[in-house]
């Protein structure tokens, strides 16, 4: 039997406030932590923008979005590893239409 693989797309919004080391470490995990768990199919980097509204009294933030590929469960492990990090202000996990 085989498996069932989704597409999805990530966008997730680091914190500025512990400095560039700090973000480019946390997108390295995010991208190592896909990889070994699903197909990564692009990681664009989208870099500072401006919120739409403070976000724990921070008014801008790192944008990077993630596409990928994997089985069902993944999508919701993901986003309880995204709640318990620090330095992530938001982050949405989208399955995508075939």
């Amino acid at each position: 039997m085989q498996s069932v693989k989704n597409a999805y797309e990530t966008v997730v919004v680091f914190s500025l406030k512990n400095g560039e080391d700090a973000i480019s470490d946390l997108v390295q995990k995010f991208k190592d932590l896909i990889e070994k768990n699903a197909v990564l199919d692009s990681c664009d980097e989208w870099g500072k923008r401006k919120l739409a509204y403070m976000i724990n009294k921070e008014a801008e933030g790192y944008y990077v979005l993630f596409n990928f590929t994997c089985e069902p469960k993944f999508p919701a492990e993901l986003d309880r590893i995204y709640k318990i990090t620090d330095g992530i202000l938001r982050s949405l996990i989208v399955k995508k239409e075939n």
